[in-house]
């Protein structure tokens, strides 16, 4: 189990990395407890002076301009949450949700929320404990924080709802219960701060990045392997080509397929051959997996910084002052999550093309459709038609999200960012990519096998075929592929094969 430290540091996207594998213990350190205190202390401070602030003597959104009696505060954060909980559909699954409630952490360890020490710790000890809420992944808009899902995470801190504890479903109280936890009852402000904020769409996108990297990482090795299967030129990766253009990302991935082809005996095969030019899915590997590497980076980067972010209204300022603004929007994460989509996509396109290609047959070298016995068998020729369906199925998937809104909130939200259903998108995206990229992976180790022997594979190349020689049985013969496409889909997503290629720059 990892052990993180909460802090007011920076934290990269790989610290997010241990929640997203399994469970986790967290502890906040003591200047974050000083923080949280000091920012309480505060806004009690104003609280009793009588402050106007919003969602504490006023109701929400709209109605934000009627005036919350002093005996009504605390049953208004109540209400709040019961009302908010209304999100519908399949629940976030439990790496999201850590990811969820340890970003909630961190919002609060910048002490500008005014909650007590009380909250915080409670939340931390759930977390740690991997009592983790049922949250329903649709029903919000990314605007005014991600209400209704927050809501749903928000619920088992005052013992309602639905956790998922050692792996059951049970009522809050029940598991809190087997671990010796209260429920708290909500002061002034608490409710508002669990559910303004964008942590559901950041979480999404956390594990949407950290998902892209491995599959960016794997498209150089699968398309190298292709390009080797393929009998296609390793000249048009030379470095002092692509010094050439001025995009990093490009030089990159052109090196990357240079060196993993480095001593093949099928590429020497065919030095002399009187093929001019290569399909463009072939030479052009590093121009469209070196853009998408390069948006990953953006991406990333957007990422990052929203994580880092305090996105809580309103604002309990150190100088005694409460601020409002609109942090809680998401609009920074929906676009780069629409960003990260195509960019993802597009390794997917390129690959099915590589794929397609082999369809045709090679030469005398490779018949059609991978198949041994063309006519009587069909080889690949349906392994192909998955593979150009997900591709299909990315270009719906792509459309962007954030160009989209809806007025919400009887008006007052009147410009909505969509960015969770951008991130649950492109999390569709990078899952139909991996496929194609298995199969990709199978139909160019299948013709190295059967076809390209006794020539011997890239030295890079050999480590990853003898792991998938593990699971796959290369036959001549027809055989269903699913299981096999499968495994090689896992294969990628554990990292697995990428561990094989570790003396190999594959960055």
């Amino acid at each position: 189990m990892s052990a993180l430290s909460i802090t007011r540091k920076t934290c990269p996207l790989d610290y997010f990395l241990s929640c997203l594998n399994g469970p986790i213990k967290v502890r906040l350190d003591s200047d974050s407890r000083k923080s949280i205190q000091q920012s309480h202390k505060i806004f009690l401070e104003l609280l009793n002076n009588g402050e106007k602030i919003y969602g504490v003597t006023t109701g929400f959104g709209d109605l934000s301009s009627i005036s919350i009696d002093d005996n009504d505060q605390k049953k208004l954060q109540l209400n709040l949450l019961r009302s908010h909980a209304t999100g519908v559909g399949k629940a976030f699954d439990s790496g999201v949700t850590r990811t969820i409630m340890l970003l909630k952490l961190l919002n609060w360890s910048k002490g500008v929320s005014g909650v007590r020490t009380k909250l915080v710790q409670l939340l931390k000890e759930l977390l740690n404990h991997d009592i983790l809420p049922v949250i329903p992944r649709q029903g919000s808009v990314g605007a005014s924080g991600d209400l209704a899902p927050l809501a749903h995470m928000a619920l088992p801190l005052i013992g309602e709802g639905l956790v998922n504890f050692q792996e059951r479903i049970m009522p809050a109280m029940l598991a809190m219960k087997e671990v010796g936890l209260e429920p708290v009852i909500l002061e002034p402000k608490e409710g508002l701060s669990l559910i303004n904020g964008t942590q559901v769409s950041t979480a999404i996108a956390i594990k949407a990045c950290l998902e892209a990297e491995n599959i960016l990482k794997v498209a150089d090795l699968s398309g190298a392997i292709s390009v080797e299967a393929s009998l296609s030129s390793r000249s048009v990766f030379r470095a002092e080509i692509h010094r050439l253009k001025d995009h990093p990302g490009q030089r990159i991935v052109a090196s990357n397929i240079w060196n993993l082809l480095d001593k093949s005996e099928i590429v020497l095969s065919h030095k002399n051959c009187d093929r001019m030019q290569d399909p463009y899915s072939f030479r052009c590997i590093p121009h469209v997996h070196g853009i998408s590497r390069e948006n990953y980076k953006c991406v990333k980067k957007i990422v990052e910084n929203e994580a880092n972010s305090v996105s809580d209204n309103p604002l309990i300022m150190p100088n005694g002052k409460i601020m409002n603004s609109g942090h809680f929007h998401a609009e920074s994460i929906a676009q780069a999550m629409d960003n990260l989509a195509i960019a993802i996509a597009e390794i997917g396109s390129i690959a099915e093309r590589r794929i397609h290609y082999f369809m045709k047959g090679i030469g005398d070298s490779v018949p059609p459709f991978i198949a041994s016995n063309p006519g009587l068998e069909s080889g690949f020729m349906t392994a192909h038609v998955t593979a150009a369906s997900l591709v299909s199925e990315n270009k719906v998937l792509t459309h962007p999200a954030s160009v989209d809104s809806i007025s919400t909130s009887g008006g007052q939200e009147d410009f909505v960012s969509m960015a969770p259903w951008a991130g649950r998108k492109c999390l569709r995206v990078i899952d139909n990519v991996r496929n194609i990229l298995s199969i990709e992976l199978l139909a160019s180790t299948t013709i190295n096998e059967l076809f390209h022997s006794p020539l011997k594979m890239a030295n890079a190349f050999l480590p990853v075929f003898k792991l998938m020689k593990k699971h796959v049985h290369y036959s001549k013969t027809d055989r269903p592929l699913h299981s096999d496409i499968k495994v090689i889909n896992d294969l990628i997503k554990s990292k697995q094969i990428l561990k094989c290629v570790k003396n190999y720059d594959i960055d």
